[in-house]
């Protein structure tokens, strides 16, 4: 009796840039909320600059209802700018993009909790930013992972594609060519 011995599987680096059309229905997810959100913390940060509070003031002046101070604001065009880049380049860039700071928001909500009225509070947070940091945390993980996370994608995603090759495979084996 032959034994055949279990060869582990290798995975595959996909590139899904190669599988999602530039005008694929999810890449004007991924562009249109890292287009808004960045567009809209520019335009906080650029607002904040004009009150010229100070980079370290924990005072803070109220800019569309959030507190700032001059190193929140930097710091809001930053992550702007760089939502407002991947919305340009768009695809998995603006999704991945979208997804980290998502995280990243989700953390500093958290982390500017805890630092709520202490010395230690340098952005000059207040309750109402740390709500915002968790809602726009939320919107931007979503957005990122439409269409990339779930149990009921389609078959012809590529992200499901990629996560079940044989499957894939299977279903359209012409579709490798």
């Amino acid at each position: 009796m032959a034994t055949h011995a279990a060869q582990p599987r290798q995975r595959q680096r996909i590139r899904f840039d190669q599988h999602l059309p530039v005008d694929h229905r999810l890449n004007t997810v991924y562009r249109i909320s890292a287009g808004l959100i960045g567009a809209f913390l520019v335009a906080f940060g650029i607002l904040g600059l004009l009150h010229n509070i100070g980079f370290f003031s924990t005072g803070g002046a109220e800019v569309a209802g959030l507190n700032t101070n001059d190193t929140l604001s930097v710091l809001s065009i930053v992550v702007g700018a760089i939502l407002l880049a991947g919305m340009v380049v768009g695809g998995n860039v603006a999704s991945t993009l979208n997804m980290v700071f998502g995280v990243l928001f989700l953390l500093s909500g958290f982390l500017n909790l805890g630092l709520l009225d202490t010395p230690q509070n340098f952005l000059a947070f207040k309750i109402q930013n740390v709500f915002f940091s968790f809602v726009v945390g939320l919107l931007l993980m979503t957005f990122g992972m439409y269409g990339r996370v779930g149990s009921t994608l389609p078959h012809d995603n590529p992200y499901w594609r990629a996560r079940h090759p044989e499957a894939a495979e299977r279903e359209h084996p012409a579709d490798d060519g």
